[in-house]
């Protein structure tokens, strides 16, 4: 009779559910402890830590591969106004991962709420590198492991550069390593109906527009939409734009270009989109080793879909 009962939990896990809160199940919405507190002390101790991969994103990058098996993505301002993305993954490794890039010291205040999360990038300035190195993760450019790495024949360099997840980590190490802080659940009272939402950098420009037949937001880059080199759509459950403070950084790129600072330690305000509503939030990450907590201004937890999570961070007015 177990084997029976284990044997139908693990056919609906793999043919995606819906919840017991009623929320809509992609495979990545797994049952989470009711404190994130709780969730990510279990996490430590337990060792888990996801895999980070720091992907290009300027249009000649585009399509991405793999990116719709990310449970986050991050979209960062770089130098010149353009984006960069960050993609976590913990619940599920996709055979290849890419256009992969390179690092920014922001990127180690953010990674500091993971425990020692491994991070595949192409590279970084000579004078980050030393602090990458010292920084509480597994660095594994190219140098390190050319065997996960490989350049593809349909693109120029520097945006042919592509990463083999399995050869730096054997199997997904679970919902365990996302110590975000993040909560899964019912959506809350309130909110407001919203189709599209549009985030601009200077020479970058992101739009989310809800769609009912996906139940999900549409994620499109640069006024054209968003597909992996497989023909799908990048979705996303959940979409967070975080204000933030962005500072100069001590770094420039080759064209001398000051490479943006984004803290995201603080707090700030914040807009959460899900099934077609914006509701605005506060956060609050007090340290680099917290996750960030999202919460309504009655001061309740703000739960988001089920499913990938996209943190756009947005410079506070």
């Amino acid at each position: 009779m177990a084997g029976l009962l284990a044997a139908v939990l693990a056919a609906s896990l793999a043919a995606g559910c819906t919840t017991p809160d009623g929320a809509r199940d992609d495979g990545r919405g797994q049952e989470q402890p009711s404190s994130p507190g709780e969730r990510e002390s279990e996490s430590r101790k337990n060792g888990a830590s996801p895999l980070v991969v720091k992907i290009d994103n300027v249009r000649a990058a585009r399509p991405h591969t793999g990116l719709n098996a990310a449970d986050i993505v991050y979209v960062e301002e770089v130098e010149g106004g353009l984006s960069r993305l960050m993609a976590v993954y913990a619940q599920k490794l996709p055979k290849v991962v890419g256009p992969v890039r390179s690092a920014r010291e922001s990127d180690l205040e953010l990674l500091r709420q993971f425990d020692r999360p491994t991070l595949a990038f192409s590279g970084a300035q000579s004078k980050l590198m030393p602090l990458i190195n010292k920084a509480p993760l597994r660095a594994e450019p190219p140098g390190k492991a050319s065997d996960a790495y490989f350049r593809g024949s349909k693109r120029p360099s520097p945006h042919n550069l592509y990463l083999r997840p399995h050869k730096l980590m054997p199997s997904a190490p679970g919902t365990d390593a996302l110590t975000t802080g993040f909560r899964f659940g019912a959506a809350p009272a309130g909110g407001k109906a919203e189709t599209s939402r549009t985030v601009r950098y200077k020479l970058a420009r992101f739009t989310f527009t809800w769609s009912g037949s996906h139940d999900r937001w549409l994620v499109a880059m640069d006024g054209k939409a968003a597909k992996t080199t497989d023909g799908k759509r990048v979705t996303a459950g959940t979409v967070v734009v975080q204000d933030v403070k962005v500072r100069r950084s001590t770094f420039h790129d080759a064209l001398g270009s000051n490479t943006p600072y984004t803290q995201t330690v603080g707090s700030g305000k914040a807009k959460v989109l899900r099934d077609g509503r914006s509701y605005d939030v506060n956060w609050e990450r007090p340290k680099a080793t917290d996750g960030t907590r999202f919460t309504t201004r009655d001061g309740k937890p703000m739960n988001f879909q089920h499913g990938q999570v996209w943190v756009v961070f947005a410079k506070a007015d």
